[in-house]
C-alpha cells in the first residue's frame, strides 16, 4: 500500500492532513519531531511530508537524514512562512518539492500522487534488474480463473508489439498491475514506465502534468517543467481513469497518438516523443461518447487492442491463493512473522462480493492482520461489515433465524459501536458484564 509520512509537532495539522490522504487511500503514518520520525521511517513511507521547523530539528537539514535512512522516498516540504533560500536549499538537499502551507493546500494531493510516482520509479531503478522482471512479469499476476488466464493470454501476445492497449475493468481489478507487465515484457522495457491517474488533477493541472510547461505562463510557473510524455520518452505512459479526462486535453492526446508531438503550456514549438501509450477506465466509453464526454476518434485510437480485466467475484477460485500471498508478504512486513489462515477465514472471505475487488481484499487482509492476536487468521478477525454480511448469507440460506444466531450477531454489532468497550456494550445490551463475557466466549466473538 502507498505509504506517507506527516511530520508535523502541530496535532491538528497532521491529523487533518491525514484525515484528507486517508479519505484518497493512502496509508498515512505520523510523527512530531525528527526523533519519532526516524522510528516511523522503518516503515518505508514512499512519500514524507515533513514541516520546516521541527521541536528538534530543522526539515531542510532533515531531509538528509531521511535520505540516508529510505534514498527510495520523496521528500516534500512544507512551512508556514516561504522564503526562496530555504526552497533552493530543500532541493540541493533532495526535496522533491517544497510549498507553503494554506497557500498551496489544493496542491498537496496532486503532488504528493506524483511524489508517490516518482519514488515507485526509484524503487524499480535501485533493484536488480532480474528481480524488478520478476515483480513485474505476468508471472507475478496471482490467480489460475479461466477469465484472468485469458486476459493475461491477450496481454503477452500485445506486449510485444507496440501498439496503444486500453484496460477496461472495475475499480481494483489490477489495470496497473497489467500495464506494468506489458511494459516490463515490452522491447521499451529499458525505458520508463511513467503512469497517472486522470482523475486526480483539474484540468489545468492535467495538462501541466502530461505536457509539461514554461516558466511564466500562468501565476506559480516559476521554472521550467518536463511533462510525464517527456519522462517517459522511449518508454511508456499508463493513463489511468482516462474516461475522466476533459474533452479539451482528449483533443491533445489524440494528436500525440497521430504524430508524436505536442505543444507544452507557453510553448509555440512542438516537442516530439516516441511513447507507448496504455490507457484504463472503469466507465464504459462507449456510453461516455453518446453522451458527448468523450472522444470518438480518441477512443478509436486507444483501443487498437481492448482487453477486459475479470472483477473478483468472477473468479471466486482465485480468493484463496490471493489471500494466501497477501498474508505471507504483509505479516512479515508487518509483524515479522508469517501468519496461517483457518478454512472459515478463507470461507467467509469467498462469500463476499468484493466490489473493490482484489485492492479491497488486500487492505481486508491488512486489516486483520493489525487485529489478529494469534499465529493463525480466524473470521472473528475480519471488519465487523464481512461478519455481519455473512451472517445474513447464512441466515437467508439455513438456520440464520435461530435466536442463537440472531443473538451472536447482535452482540456483534453493539461492541463493534462501543468500538469493542465491553463496560459500555454490557450497559446498552442491559446485561450483566459477566454475561458478556460468557457470550463473548460462548459465540467466539
Amino acid at each position: 500500500m502507498n505509504k506517507v509520512l506527516i511530520i508535523d509537532d502541530e496535532p491538528q495539522i497532521r491529523q487533518l492532513l491525514a484525515r484528507i490522504l486517508g479519505l484518497e487511500g493512502y496509508e498515512v503514518l505520523q510523527a512530531g519531531d525528527c526523533k519519532a520520525a526516524v522510528k516511523q521511517m522503518e516503515y518505508s513511507p514512499n512519500v514524507v511530508l515533513c514541516d520546516v521547523f521541527l521541536p528538534d530539528g530543522n526539515g531542510v537539514d532533515f531531509i538528509k537524514t531521511i535520505k540516508k535512512i529510505s534514498p527510495e522516498s520523496e521528500i516534500i516540504l512544507l512551512t508556514a512562512h516561504g522564503n526562496i533560500p530555504d526552497g533552493v536549499q530543500a532541493i540541493k538537499n533532495g526535496a522533491f518539492d517544497y510549498i507553503t502551507k494554506g497557500d498551496d493546500n489544493n496542491k498537496i494531493i496532486p503532488l504528493i500522487s506524483r511524489a508517490m510516482e516518482k519514488a515507485r520509479t526509484n524503487g524499480v531503478k535501485n533493484r536488480p534488474e532480474k528481480e524488478t522482471f520478476q515483480q513485474y512479469s505476468f508471472n507475478s499476476i496471482l490467480g489460475q480463473s479461466k477469465p484472468l488466464l485469458e486476459a493475461i493470454a491477450l496481454a503477452r501476445k500485445v506486449a510485444s508489439t507496440d501498439v496503444p492497449v486500453l484496460l477496461t475493468g472495475e475499480t481494483g481489478t489490477g489495470k496497473e498491475v497489467f500495464a506494468q507487465a506489458i511494459h516490463h515484457e515490452s522491447k521499451r522495457n529499458k525505458g520508463n514506465f511513467v503512469a497517472i491517474n486522470c482523475s486526480a488533477f483539474s484540468k489545468e493541472l492535467l495538462e501541466s502534468e502530461i505536457f509539461g510547461h514554461k516558466a511564466g505562463s500562468f501565476t506559480g510557473a516559476l521554472k521550467d517543467k518536463k511533462g510525464l510524455f517527456e519522462e517517459a520518452h522511449n518508454g511508456t505512459i499508463f493513463l489511468d481513469e482516462i474516461g475522466e479526462m476533459a474533452i479539451e486535453l482528449q483533443a491533445k492526446l489524440l494528436r500525440v497518438l497521430e504524430t508524436g508531438e505536442y505543444i507544452k503550456i507557453g510553448e509555440t514549438k512542438p516537442t516530439s516523443v516516441n511513447v507507448r501509450i496504455i490507457a484504463a477506465t472503469n466507465r464504459n466509453l462507449p456510453e461516455e461518447i453518446n453522451a458527448g464526454h468523450f472522444r470518438e476518434d480518441l477512443f478509436y485510437r486507444l483501443s487498437v487492442f481492448q482487453i477486459h480485466l475479470p472483477p473478483l467475484r468472477e473468479r471466486p477460485g482465485d480468493i484463496r491463493l490471493l489471500t494466501e500471498a497477501f498474508v505471507q508478504s504483509l505479516s512479515e512486513k508487518m509483524t515479522h512473522s508469517s501468519k496461517t489462515v483457518s478454512k472459515a477465514f478463507i470461507d467467509m472471505l469467498e462469500q463476499q462480493e468484493w466490489k473493490g475487488n482484489v485492492r479491497e481484499l488486500r487492505n481486508v487482509i491488512e486489516r486483520s492482520l493489525i487485529v489478529c492476536e494469534n499465529d493463525e487468521l480466524h473470521p472473528e478477525d475480519l471488519p465487523i461489515e464481512i461478519q455481519n454480511a455473512a451472517f445474513k448469507e447464512k441466515s437467508c440460506n439455513n438456520s440464520g433465524f435461530e435466536l442463537s444466531a440472531m443473538e451472536k450477531r447482535h452482540i456483534a454489532r453493539v461492541l463493534d459501536y462501543t468500538n469493542g468497550n465491553k463496560t459500555e456494550a454490557a450497559k446498552l445490551l442491559k446485561i450483566g458484564l459477566t454475561t458478556l463475557y460468557r457470550k463473548i466466549e460462548e459465540y467466539k466473538l
